[in-house]
């Protein structure tokens, strides 16, 4: 890689500090370098003893120069102490703003692509957050943001065998049903469609589309969402040229046979999305943002505040999600 990604540091009092400086550590000797947009202090007290493996730096391109021998970090400073496993919304304004210098840098070409340590969103909400998460925010943030084809956010679980990818993301189920449109289906499955051709170099994308009831509706008798509102979407779908099959009943879709079939399943509301993404591997799922200008990954995980602090998280999640973020840039400047 010949420009670093961007990894910001998440809400300092979870797990980020420590999955980062643990990431880092399994991948300096690879050529995946990456720079930490966050609070260096943060970072040094994670590291334990190896205060001296973190370092400093005051422009992405130094990540390269640094990487291997210790961990790059553009220091943007916390506000106040923060104490691991207490989150506060006096750290909101800074994790605000190491989100939006990484994206400033990933747009102006100074790094490849972003990969977010999580957040917590109750902390943020008191401080006055407007967005339901990351990937609402990113949207906002790249919206300006000149950019070619089916326009998200749309977000993406991946594991090795299986992507799925949400129409409504973080909506109570007692809502979702309302809140379905066939014009947000077709985007989603547009935008999944081409995120699979240009960064996962899929050149015949087929896509499955999950049913919202029991058993797809069966033919309305079991609720009228999969009969007025997924089947026309299906429709003109197909009518692009896209290869897609559906609604297809939820349970039947994600045994061996089924996902050898499709290259992604658009899945109507959250849990039907997440729960077989993380069946299949708990510990490696990588959340990516398909249809933004910038390229942004994910660990599929929270903050974990309950053992924030303890040396107990592990880092496979953000090492998967660094090594998708890298793949999916080399792609895109391909």
């Amino acid at each position: 890689m010949t420009t670093p990604l961007a990894l910001t540091l998440g809400d300092p009092a979870g797990v980020g500090p420590e999955i980062v400086f643990k990431a880092w550590s399994q991948l300096r000797t690879e050529s995946l370098p990456f720079v930490v947009i966050g609070d260096f202090q943060a970072l040094a007290s994670a590291s334990g003893s190896g205060m001296h493996l973190v370092r400093r730096v005051t422009a992405p391109k130094q990540a390269l120069e640094v990487f291997g021998e210790a961990l790059p970090v553009l220091d943007i400073p916390l506000r106040s102490p923060v104490i691991a496993g207490q989150p506060s919304p006096a750290a909101a304004s800074s994790i605000i703003r190491w989100i939006e210098t990484a994206v400033g840098l990933a747009l102006s070409g100074a790094v490849s692509g972003l990969v977010t340590a999580p957040i917590a969103k109750a902390p943020l909400y008191e401080a006055g957050f407007q967005f339901p998460g990351h990937t609402e925010f990113l949207g906002e943030l790249t919206a300006a943001a000149s950019y070619q084809g089916a326009r998200g956010p749309v977000m993406m679980l991946a594991v090795p065998g299986l992507r799925t990818t949400l129409v409504t993301v973080h909506e109570p189920l007692a809502k979702v049903g309302a809140l379905l449109t066939t014009a947000a289906i077709v985007n989603a499955a547009q935008v999944t469609a081409q995120a699979l051709k240009r960064d996962f170099g899929i050149e015949t994308p087929r896509l499955a589309v999950a049913g919202f009831n029991p058993h797809a509706g069966e033919d309305g008798s079991i609720g009228r969402e999969d009969v007025e509102i997924i089947v026309p979407a299906v429709e003109r779908l197909r009518a692009e040229g896209i290869d897609v099959r559906g609604p297809s009943p939820a349970d039947s879709l994600f045994h061996p046979d089924a996902r050898a079939r499709f290259d992604a399943v658009v899945c109507m509301y959250h849990d039907q999305a997440l729960i077989p993404v993380k069946m299949l591997d708990f510990w490696g799922g990588v959340n990516v943002t398909l249809g933004l200008p910038i390229v942004r990954t994910s660990p599929d995980h929270g903050t974990a505040f309950d053992i924030a602090g303890r040396g107990l998280a592990r880092p496979d999640s953000l090492i998967a999600a660094i090594r998708m973020a890298a793949e999916i840039a080399e792609r895109r400047a391909a």
